[in-house]
């Protein structure tokens, strides 16, 4: 019997002796009157062990058997050693088929003597930024580095999620926080969602130029401005405002969003045997579901603020990276050390020298250029094209038309034969001129 029930008992064995009454008694336990007397009742007929609960030393019919209670902690210890308790209650109804609750999975696990490989710290109070009303007004990207394929290297998973409703929207691994994993992932936002208005970033190169913020104002008067990224110059064609997070804490639901992948996405790989990148990439479009089915909320506004894209609109020419060339002989440009040359329909291009392209450069579709409006694809040379000077060029033409002068052209006659036949010549035309005179003569007189 507890101190509690001995108490009871003492107070019910007062009313019986008339000690005190039963309202007085009803005060004391805290209980109503009608309670009073049927404690009274019982203890009269069947004694002390009335006061005593039905229930105690009995197992409750809801409750889960010992041997369920068994699998749990088995599974846990030998299955799922790395996820936390939350994740593994959810894996037990998914892949094991039992369903409890977490309080259950929590309770079992704790008496177990096995502790949450996520232990929550001690929550600080912050002022929290309120949600965007609408989908696709602001998403927050951003990489983070850690070891996901259990007991693997370090990799970098690019993300971004939607500030309004917490959905992950794109994810995508690579070697290195790069240009190329932000434009994977900003390439299937838009292909899924649409166009966002904002997006919120932090300082990185990739995103802001490290001399923003440093012309004088000097500079300024003058008109200078700091060149766009290569990322900041393609969300400046899509329409798409870059906001700088002067904190990690300014991000926080992406911040938040790591926190639960990192505990998550190795425990999965790990049950489905991924271990390398491609396969990573494969299956985060099925996790991505999964995951936002779980955790993500309605918005304020039922309206969504992504814009579609126009049906002209080409990712491909404008998340890549753009630099400029000026072409050489040939229709060929020099790029990272290797020579191109422009190609359309087949054969090799004709455009002018040095004129000035843009060359496209992106991991889909390889090394473009665009001139004139016009994209041309690129063929890599194994070197430079051999230069050829116009004047050069004049003098192979003419080689090709030229005609050798008759042996009886003036040419070919030597400088003798060229006096003779001038004296000669002259003679002539002075005897011609001497009978022109006499004749005239004899007419006159």
């Amino acid at each position: 019997m507890t101190q509690k029930e001995i108490t009871k008992l003492r107070v019910i064995n007062q009313t019986i002796d008339a000690v005190i009454t039963i309202k007085e008694a009803a005060e004391l336990l805290n209980l109503s009157e009608r309670q009073v007397i049927r404690l009274k009742k019982g203890v009269v007929e069947k004694g002390p062990a009335f006061i005593i609960h039905k229930n105690r030393g009995r197992k409750p019919e809801h409750a889960i058997p010992d041997g369920i209670q068994k699998q749990i902690i088995d599974l846990k210890v030998s299955k799922y050693q790395e996820a936390n308790f939350a994740h593994f209650q959810e894996l037990l109804k998914e892949h094991e088929g039992i369903c409890v609750s977490y309080s259950t999975v929590y309770r079992i696990l704790s008496q177990a003597g096995l502790s949450s490989p996520k232990k929550h710290r001690k929550r600080k109070v912050h002022h929290r930024r309120k949600r965007k009303p609408q989908e696709g007004m602001l998403i927050q990207i951003d990489a983070s580095p850690f070891p996901w394929f259990i007991g693997g290297d370090v990799f970098y998973l690019h993300g971004a999620i939607d500030d309004a409703t917490g959905k992950i929207l794109a994810l995508f691994f690579a070697k290195s926080e790069c240009l190329e994993g932000y434009f994977q992932i900003m390439r299937q936002v838009i292909i899924h969602y649409g166009i966002p208005m904002s997006i919120y970033c932090d300082g990185h190169s990739i995103f802001i130029s490290p001399n923003t913020g440093k012309l004088t104002i000097d500079e300024q008067l003058q008109g200078k401005q700091v060149k766009l990224t290569q990322f900041g110059r393609a969300m400046s064609e899509l329409g798409i405002s870059v906001i700088k997070a002067k904190t990690p804490q300014a991000k926080g639901r992406i911040e938040r969003l790591w926190e639960t992948l990192q505990s998550r996405l190795p425990v999965e790989f790990k049950l489905r045997g991924i271990n390398t990148m491609e396969a990573a990439n494969a299956f985060l479009a099925e996790f991505i579901k999964l995951y936002n089915e779980r955790f993500a909320v309605t918005p304020e506004n039922s309206k969504s603020a992504f814009r579609i894209p126009s049906s002209d609109l080409d990712l491909d020419t404008i998340l890549c990276i753009k630099e400029q060339r000026v072409l050489i002989n040939g229709s060929a440009f020099s790029y990272h050390g290797n020579y191109f040359q422009l190609i359309k329909n087949g054969v090799k291009a004709c455009i002018s020298h040095k004129a000035k392209i843009i060359v496209l450069d992106n991991s889909k579709t390889g090394i473009r250029a665009l001139y004139d409006g016009q994209i041309y694809e690129t063929q890599k040379l194994e070197e430079r094209p051999k230069v050829e000077s116009l004047r050069q060029a004049k003098n192979h033409d003419q080689k090709k038309t030229k005609i050798s002068p008759a042996p009886e052209h003036p040419w070919r006659i030597s400088t003798k034969e060229k006096t003779r036949l001038y004296y000669e010549e002259t003679d002539s035309q002075i005897l011609e001129m001497l009978d022109q005179l006499f004749n005239s003569t004899r007419a006159w007189a």
